[in-house]
C-alpha cells in the first residue's frame, strides 16, 4: 500500500504543476464501503484429497475401437480415454445401438447412479422415456442431460444411431426397475 501512495501522491504533484490546481480532497465514501464489505467466512477445516492431475486425452476415429463390452449387450461403444485421463472423474463414450431394436432386451426402466450424465445424438434418432418428461424423439444434434437416479428407458432407435455420452463420475451404479 505504501507504494500505491507515494505514486500517488508523485502523480498528484506532477497534476498540480501541469495544471496549477490543488489536489481533490480524498472521498470518505470509499472508506464506507471497505468497512460495509463483508468478511470471508472462515474456510472449513476437512480438506478433500488432491485429485491427480488430468491428462489430454485424444480419441481419433477407428472402427475397431468400438467394442460390445459395455453395459448392454445391444450396444457398441467406443471409449474416448476421458475416465484414464481424468482419473475417474468423468467418462465419455459414443454408443451405437446395434438394430433392429427389439423391445423386450431394450425396453427396462432403470436409473444411473451418477452426478451427471448428458447424452448428444450424432446421428439417426432415439426415441426415450423419461420420469416426468414422458417419450421424447431425440434426432440427430439433439441433447439431454438426465439428473441424478431418473427413472429412464430406450423405447427405440434406428438401425444407425449413434450417441455421445458424458458421464460423471466414471464409475457408477445402474439399478434396473420392475416396469
Amino acid at each position: 500500500m505504501a507504494k500505491k501512495a507515494k505514486s500517488r501522491s508523485a502523480s498528484q504533484a506532477a497534476v498540480k504543476k501541469r495544471s496549477g490546481a490543488k489536489p481533490a480532497a480524498r472521498s470518505t465514501a470509499r472508506k464506507a464501503v471497505k468497512a460495509k464489505a463483508p468478511t470471508t467466512p472462515a474456510k472449513s477445516t476437512v480438506k478433500k484429497p488432491a485429485r491427480p492431475k488430468q491428462r489430454i486425452a485424444i480419441s481419433h476415429h477407428r472402427e475397431e475401437d468400438f467394442k460390445a463390452d459395455g453395459l448392454r449387450t445391444y450396444a457398441k461403444y467406443r471409449d474416448l480415454g476421458i475416465a484414464a485421463a481424468s482419473h475417474g472423474l468423468a467418462q465419455a463414450h459414443v454408443i451405437r445401438l446395434q438394430g433392429p431394436c427389439n423391445p423386450d432386451e431394450v425396453s427396462k426402466l432403470h436409473f444411473h447412479d451418477v452426478e451427471f450424465q448428458m447424452v448428444y445424438v450424432l446421428k439417426g434418432w432415439v426415441k426415450t422415456y423419461m420420469d416426468g418428461e414422458g417419450e421424447t424423439l431425440m434426432k440427430e444434434g439433439s441433447a439431454w442431460t438426465q439428473p441424478p437416479k431418473i427413472k429412464h428407458m430406450i423405447l427405440d432407435y434406428s438401425d444407425d444411431v449413434e450417441l455421445l455420452e458424458v458421464i460423471l463420475p466414471a464409475e457408477f451404479r445402474t439399478v434396473e426397475l420392475k416396469a
